[in-house]
């Protein structure tokens, strides 16, 4: 519908680069008002900003490590302020730190699973309460292929994406009579930053065994992203939708 996102707050972690930044740029031109988080890196931030404000879109950057709750309460706060209460999200912060399971230390287990599951239940929290109260709220977690099978490589930022699925359904249950939707999207292996923390030869790998033969793009995400935000999807809640070019298929 064409007036979905018109004046609408969506507030995107991870906003400012890869998938986040496509869709704050997929909803730029739809009137809607974006508050982009980021982590630290405040140069990416001003040309997300910029890149945002010349797709016709407002935009508001702002700093927050998502993996704290007192942080991700300030940032919320900042952006209420400047565009009122957040009515849309998208939680699309993320690492990932490749290596095999014997190799995996304490130390990359908590950081993963901090920014990877406690940053989407942060930001969840951080603006369920007045979605609830207004009664209504878009919701479109971030996982991964990785969260649906396993991955050797992978095992901290598996189990991380695994419980953002297990989270979503939770919610969606809880929060759906508060006209109140969440879904869940899970790409591939998609050209961002974080792709290129894998080898060329996994790459190479991976499109072997992907029927498309390709890797994804992030505006491909960020259209499968903004259908779950609009009213296109308005009986549609507590769903993994899958963007891998046939990599990995949910059983029907």
């Amino acid at each position: 519908m064409a007036n979905d996102f018109s004046q609408k707050h969506v507030l995107i972690t991870g906003g400012t680069r890869g998938i986040g930044l496509a869709c704050a740029l997929r909803l730029a031109g739809e009137g809607a008002r974006l508050t982009l988080n980021y982590h630290s890196r405040e140069d990416d931030a001003h040309q997300a900003v910029a890149a945002v404000e010349a797709a016709g879109g407002q935009a508001f950057a702002v700093a927050g490590d998502v993996s704290q709750p007192g942080e991700v309460q300030r940032f919320v706060g900042l952006a209420r302020e400047q565009f009122g209460p957040v009515e849309m999200l998208v939680a699309s912060a993320g690492v990932s730190f490749p290596m095999p399971a014997s190799d995996v230390t304490w130390e990359v287990w908590k950081k993963t699973l901090d920014v990877n599951l406690d940053g989407v239940f942060n930001a969840v929290y951080g603006v369920i309460e007045e979605m609830i109260e207004r009664r209504f709220g878009r919701i479109v977690t971030i996982s991964s292929i990785a969260g649906l099978r396993e991955r050797e490589q992978q095992m901290p930022y598996s189990v991380s994406k695994a419980g953002v699925i297990a989270m979503t359904r939770c919610c969606a249950e809880a929060w759906g009579p508060h006209n109140v939707r969440i879904n869940c999207v899970s790409p591939g292996l998609t050209e961002t930053e974080m792709a290129h923390t894998l080898s060329p030869e996994v790459h190479e790998a991976i499109i072997s065994a992907t029927p498309l033969r390709r890797i994804g793009q992030p505006h491909e995400t960020a259209a499968l992203i903004r259908f779950l935000l609009s009213e296109e999807s308005s009986y549609t809640t507590g769903q993994t939708m899958v963007a891998s070019g046939g990599r990995v298929m949910l059983p029907g």
